[in-house]
């Protein structure tokens, strides 16, 4: 019936809104675009308004009911209800986000009232958990899978932070491993009984200082109860904390997130609220307090952290990494953050994160202290005054990010500090000042701006996302042309003696020395403003 996309973290709103507006905007028709919360629903208005801005948009939900857009929004809880699935025009396209929800009755009722105003409407779904805790498979809405793509993937092209993975045992592992499932997921009131402890509680707080203490950080804790009592604890501890539930009326909710966002709090917890859908990409620590029973509840968790810095929307904060401090068993149970994509009525695991006895070279748990073949004892290494280890389960890999990249990069004076592309209308570099990277871009008829600050592969991404976006495939290739042909006598003359000198220097390489010498003051300036904010965010 439809296709499907599963886009782990990565800007899911912005591809769909993209893909919408190619549809419409080539094909003509109508466009409608589901979401659960009414959270969601406005945050896929503003960023699709971004992608799109000559496509006008509407709203349905519990404030209005309108369908003028040619893409409009609406809130499924209000579209499913009858009276107003009845004002619901013919639509050519359905999209749903978060579309691991579609099997629910209430979607059904949308997508299958589509279908009879329209044989011919298209469903487009998109998700980063495709396979649904219900076990309820997805084939009768998605015929297909039209692209995966995998966090490992994101994480290698620079498009998100890799995380670090912190298993800590706090005494609560082997109780947390007995606790009987139910439908949904582990039973949270078992859980509760287990973490929701004052010496539990105070050693969570204890290591999160050690580890992430500087960091914005969402906490995801069992019960509501739990997640007051361990907001209080942070509170007691000169560390400012706010509390997230699902009982909180919407304004509140909104005034505690801002307090967050906007504010001083350095710490939200929450029970299940921003599991899903939630963007702050400030947020660099994700705590987990409770297990989850099915993998794709921890990748939407974990996912929160994730998401790159755009330092014009979030100037100084510096973001190269997300620490995931998991005190619960969810690693352990599930390893990976990859998950493959099944429609039918199974979710796939992936393997459980192991270790290697130094004494038998055997391959064990993670989890174990004991190695079962020759009896080695794995010392606890918090009671030895150690860190705990991190887990690293992707491994980044620039040069395949250089090899995919439209654009030549040139290296421009030989220390690998300072990276440059060019095309016809626009160029972008990376740059290296005290510890970090700097992307940087320039296009004709725009000032030059601050793409990204952090770790050399997501300023590249950055960089290469803005040629793509401000060049064509067609001036990459021309430009790629120059790398055989000697500099212009143009080229050379507003090149310094020695440089003039090089035998080797292409027409290209010549046309990346002179945009940065054109650009110099403006880089520099860009560069040193972003260095000093990062330090002052810091001190």
């Amino acid at each position: 019936m439809g296709d499907f996309t599963v886009t782990h973290n990565s800007g899911k709103t912005i591809m769909l809104s993209a893909v919408i507006g190619n549809i419409l905007q080539n094909d003509g028709g109508k466009a409608c675009v589901l979401a659960h919360r009414d959270e969601l629903t406005r945050q896929n208005v503003l960023k699709f308004a971004r992608i799109n801005p000559k496509l006008s948009t509407s709203v349905v939900d519990a404030r209005g009911k309108s369908w003028r857009g040619r893409a409009t929004f609406a809130m499924v809880p209000t579209l499913a209800r009858q009276k107003n699935l009845d004002s619901m025009p013919e639509l050519d396209l359905l999209v749903i986000d978060e579309a691991h929800h579609a099997a629910a009755n209430s979607y059904r009722r949308i997508i299958d009232t589509a279908m009879e105003r329209n044989p011919d409407c298209r469903i487009y779904g998109v998700t980063a958990t495709p396979n649904r805790g219900d076990k309820k498979g997805l084939r009768p809405i998605f015929s297909n899978v039209a692209d995966q793509v995998r966090l490992g993937e994101l994480i290698q092209a620079g498009n998100l932070v890799k995380p670090r993975t912190f298993v800590i045992d706090v005494g609560a592992q082997e109780a947390l491993k007995s606790v009987r499932k139910t439908v949904d997921d582990f039973d949270m009131l078992e859980v509760d009984r287990i973490m929701n402890r004052a010496p539990v509680t105070e050693a969570v707080i204890k290591h999160w200082k050690e580890i992430a203490g500087t960091r914005k950080t969402v906490v995801f804790c069992s019960t509501v109860d739990h997640a007051r009592n361990v907001t209080d604890a942070f509170n007691a501890a000169d560390v400012e904390a706010v509390l997230i539930h699902g009982e909180l009326p919407s304004a509140e909710r909104k005034a505690t997130l801002a307090r967050f966002e906007k504010g001083s709090a350095q710490v939200v917890v929450n029970v299940a609220v921003l599991t899903e859908g939630y963007d702050f990409p400030p947020i660099s620590c994700v705590v987990l307090l409770r297990p989850s029973s099915y993998k794709s509840t921890m990748i939407q968790m974990v996912g929160r952290g994730l998401r790159t810095i755009d330092p014009n929307e979030h100037p100084g904060v510096l973001k190269t990494d997300c620490i995931v401090l998991d005190f619960g068993i969810s690693s352990i149970l599930h390893g990976s953050l990859e998950q493959d994509v099944n429609l039918d009525d199974k979710e796939i695991q992936g393997q459980a994160p192991t270790k290697e006895c130094p004494e038998c070279q055997a391959i064990v748990p993670l989890a174990v202290r004991e190695c079962p073949l020759c009896g080695y004892y794995w010392e606890p290494q918090l009671d030895a005054g150690e860190g705990p280890e991190a887990i690293t389960d992707f491994i980044m890999s620039e040069v395949d990010l250089l090899k995919r990249s439209s654009f030549r990069w040139v290296d421009l004076f030989g220390d690998d500090a300072a990276l440059m592309a060019n095309g016809f209308t626009a160029w972008g570099g990376i740059f290296f000042l005290n510890g970090n990277w700097h992307a940087v871009g320039g296009a004709k008829g725009q000032p030059v701006r601050l793409l990204s600050i952090g770790e050399r592969t997501v300023c590249l991404a950055a960089a290469d996302d803005w040629l793509n976006e401000n060049e064509t495939d067609e001036s990459a290739h021309k430009t790629k042309s120059w790398l055989s042909q000697p500099p212009t006598d143009k080229q050379l003359k507003y090149l310094p003696p020695q440089m003039q000198m090089d035998m080797g220097l292409t027409r290209y390489q010549a046309s990346a020395l002179l945009t940065f010498r054109f650009n110099k003051t403006a880089i520099r300036s860009l560069i040193l403003e972003a260095d000093r904010r990062s330090l002052a965010e810091a001190a």
